[in-house]
């Protein structure tokens, strides 16, 4: 099972904010399990911490802004998206200023001090959230959609299209985020020279030049208004004649626009909360659908807190029936366990192929046949004692007893037919003999049965 991952050390990187032209610092700093990405605004009264979370964005137009109350934070997307392609589960990030600075307009100078101060991996499982069914999001209005499908790790496909001559359309691919570091975070942000007035009239992109962004200039100007725009963002003035991509280093490829909508999307999915296992396919994407999938993607996870365990009948069992009978002393019609598909250091999967001939149906109940749940909880503890017996000398002359069972719940019908498919992991270490353990029992992909226990490992006399 994979573990979280946290930073080796801390980092600075100091630069101007895009749209505030502010001198800003942020500091990304190693966090413990489960904190998650945080945002802290050191310069404001009482230093507030923004969860980094899709439901905290508060503004989309030119970048994804977070807030907590007055405090808030923009310009987010390129250092979330380095973390969560680097793998980085849990950092505190602090910020003298209202937005992270631009730097280059891409993730790299984060991936390169993220690599510097190394990963380091923590002892809480890395908590996937698993793709099982297509998932999609449309924006009618826009064309904008953005499509997730079942795949083993977590890849993306960015299309863009643009009504402009010089950018019209572009792909782009990411099929491993080992990858990302090479192909994706040296994409750096772009603007057309069409959206740059009106973004000055808003009070924007105040820190935007040839350094950190690339300017499209598609359609012929005026010199005058051309000279204009580049004094009121003191960069060069250029030819109004010569059409084209206008920045101060070429692209570093030729697609290098649709990498960067790609590396956008990263750092918007980094707000889902959790690393995802599924193939994201977006088309015409933009912040502001990134973060209605996002929201969307919480609140699917939300209703399916608890994912089952992947189980292939076709796979070969960890443990048979011969194992498992050489591990539990329970036989017929007491041996509730059939087979061990996956097991960790401190966690088993476990399946119960419910027959029409299991023994308790005969008296419960003869005209509608269920499964006691008194049983399924016996089945976890039996899964449990197998993960616990595994790892001991001699288990045959050991034997695993309940202690007590505590905040049992359960949801649905167990009924001949079913497959039970238990999942049961360590919650504490065992000491003293003594083992507290969380099991879920799912027929499909609903949890049919959840509960904690606490058993004791007892030598046979």
């Amino acid at each position: 099972m994979s573990k979280q991952k946290t930073l080796g050390g801390s980092f600075s990187l100091f630069g101007k904010g895009l749209h505030t032209g502010l001198p800003l610092t942020v500091t990304f700093q190693p966090a413990p399990e489960n904190h998650g990405y945080k945002i802290q605004r050191i310069d404001l009264e009482g230093q507030p911490i923004i969860e980094a979370i899709a439901e905290n964005v508060i503004d989309t137009s030119r970048g994804t802004v977070v807030a907590k109350g007055e405090a808030r934070c923009s310009t987010i997307e390129h250092g979330m998206a380095a973390l969560y392609a680097m793998g980085v589960d849990n950092c505190l990030i602090t910020v003298n200023g209202p937005e992270f600075p631009i730097l280059d307009g891409s993730s790299i100078l984060y991936v390169e001090n993220i690599r510097k101060v190394g990963i380091v991996e923590q002892s809480a499982p890395k908590d996937y959230y698993i793709i099982k069914k297509k998932v999609e999001f449309k924006d009618e209005a826009t064309g904008s959609s953005i499509v997730i499908l079942p795949d083993d790790d977590f890849s993306i496909t960015a299309m863009i299209a643009f009504d402009s001559q010089i950018l019209n359309s572009q792909f782009a691919t990411l099929d491993n985020m080992d990858n990302f570091a090479e192909e994706i975070a040296s994409a750096r942000t772009f603007v057309f020279v069409r959206e740059i007035e009106p973004l000055l009239k808003a009070g924007l992109i105040k820190g935007g030049d040839l350094d950190n962004a690339i300017v499209i200039y598609e359609n012929q100007i005026p010199q005058e208004s051309l000279d204009k725009l580049a004094d009121t963002m003191h960069v060069e003035r250029k030819d109004a004649t010569q059409l084209g991509y206008i920045n101060d280093r070429p692209l570093v490829w030729r697609n290098e626009p649709a990498r960067h909508k790609l590396l956008d999307i990263i750092g918007d999915m980094a707000l889902i909360g959790k690393p995802i296992k599924g193939r994201i396919i977006a088309t015409r994407p933009g912040h502001t659908i990134n973060n209605k999938f996002a929201r969307q993607m919480r609140r699917e996870i939300r209703a399916h807190k608890i994912q089952a365990p992947h189980y292939d009948p076709n796979d070969t069992p960890l443990m048979d029936v011969r194992r498992i009978r050489e591990l539990l002393p329970h036989r017929y019609p007491m041996q509730l366990v059939d087979k061990v598909v996956e097991m960790g250091a401190d966690y088993i999967v476990a399946v119960k192929n419910v027959t029409s001939n299991e023994e308790f149906f005969q008296g419960h109940f003869p005209g509608e046949p269920v499964m006691p749940g008194v049983l399924q909880i016996e089945a976890m503890a039996q899964s449990g004692g197998l993960l616990v017996l595994n790892s001991i000398e001699e288990p045959e002359r050991w034997s695993t007893y309940f202690l007590r069972i505590d905040d049992v719940k359960f949801s649905r019908k167990v009924v001949p037919g079913d497959t039970l498919v238990f999942r049961v992991e360590l919650i504490a270490p065992i000491r003293h003999g003594i083992s507290t353990m969380r099991g879920f029992a799912f027929v499909g992909e609903t949890v049919v049965t959840e509960a904690t226990f606490t058993a004791q490992i007892q030598k046979n006399k």
